[in-house]
């Protein structure tokens, strides 16, 4: 399994930006995939999620700015991040929790700053 990661960038606040996790190795349509981010010593924090019927959840502090979405003919996950913050700085990661096991992506880089 592979969870390949893209999309991060320096941004100015308020500015947008969008991730994309492209998957392989997988039935991906099948299960729900996550973006988690971490800042350096903090743990990592579920960020947002779309289950495999297409339902998303939020964390609090992206909700209303951030979309999270799927394309399963693509195999490929996107969060969609409008009006940044300079708290929205991370490292941020696709997850699946497939065949019992936690699959991580590379990690793409957000830094929101003027």
């Amino acid at each position: 399994v592979q969870l390949q990661a893209s999309g991060g960038g320096l941004v100015q606040p308020g500015g947008s930006l969008r991730l994309s996790c492209k998957a392989s190795g997988i039935n991906f349509s099948i299960y729900a995939i996550d973006w988690y981010r971490q800042t350096p010593g903090e743990q990592r924090e579920l960020v947002a999620r779309v289950t495999s019927g297409g339902l998303t959840n939020y964390t609090d502090s992206v909700k209303g700015r951030f979309t999270i979405s799927r394309d399963n003919a693509r195999r490929s996950a996107y969060l969609q991040m409008n009006s940044l913050k300079p708290e929205d700085t991370a490292v941020y990661y696709c997850h699946v929790y497939a065949r019992s096991y936690d699959f991580w992506g590379q990690g793409t880089h957000v830094t929101v700053s003027s």
